[in-house]
């Protein structure tokens, strides 16, 4: 299995970039990953169906995708560890999670995705989400595991 990163722009503020970088290489123990940046759109009407245009053509059609939007469904940790393991168990091979930009998701990617996954009813930077997701993913691995870290 190999998790794909997905998200518009890169990481500016350096001491989330550190965070970032610390647990994607945590997680990596685990899983095969990879980042794909997404260039931003102008500001303006069109900029998250720009952005939405750049992010369908970087997915493979045969990947399974998790959008990461605000709307979507809350899982505790645990449930995200169950998840996983029903996909690792079903040979996804390639998972897709995607953070939009700024604005957020277009509609058509949201409507690609296979799953629209929440990380909280509270709002947070895209920058601040990347951090999040890779630590809860590597949180989700240790309670697969049965890893101590999760305590």
């Amino acid at each position: 299995m190999k998790f794909r990163f997905l998200w518009v722009g890169k990481t500016k503020e350096p001491n989330l970039l550190n965070l970032q970088n610390e647990y994607l290489s945590r997680l990596s123990r685990f899983v095969r990953t990879d980042i794909t940046e997404v260039r931003e759109g102008r500001p303006g009407g069109t900029r998250s169906q720009d952005e939405g245009e750049a992010i369908l053509q970087a997915i493979n059609p045969a990947s399974f995708v998790v959008a990461m939007e605000a709307d979507g469904k809350h899982l505790t940790s645990h449930e995200l560890a169950a998840e996983i393991e029903k996909w690792m168990n079903s040979s996804k091979r390639d998972v897709v999670f995607i953070i939009g930009g700024a604005e957020g998701l277009s509609s058509e990617v949201a409507e690609r995705a296979d799953i629209r996954l929440s990380l909280s009813f509270l709002t947070f930077t895209h920058e601040m989400v990347r951090v999040f997701l890779l630590e809860q993913l590597y949180r989700a691995f240790t309670i697969i595991r049965g890893y101590p870290y999760q305590k």
